[in-house]
């Protein structure tokens, strides 16, 4: 499960997102540049961990 400080992404696409507190089987998350931003009260099995894609810093 998910703890706060957490960085996920829905699975259906869209920004990362921190997790800020956790509801039994809800999230609540704001976007990760915007800390003080709009909450998103999302079901944990619709995120999965923010992972980068591809190989960043290599020339």
């Amino acid at each position: 499960m998910y703890s706060v400080g957490d960085l996920v992404q829905p699975k259906m696409g869209g920004p990362k997102m921190k997790v800020i507190d956790v509801h039994g089987d809800q999230i609540v998350a704001v976007a990760a540049n915007d800390e003080q931003g709009q909450k998103y009260t999302l079901k944990a099995v619709d995120v999965a961990p923010y992972q980068e894609d591809g190989d960043f810093g290599v020339c």
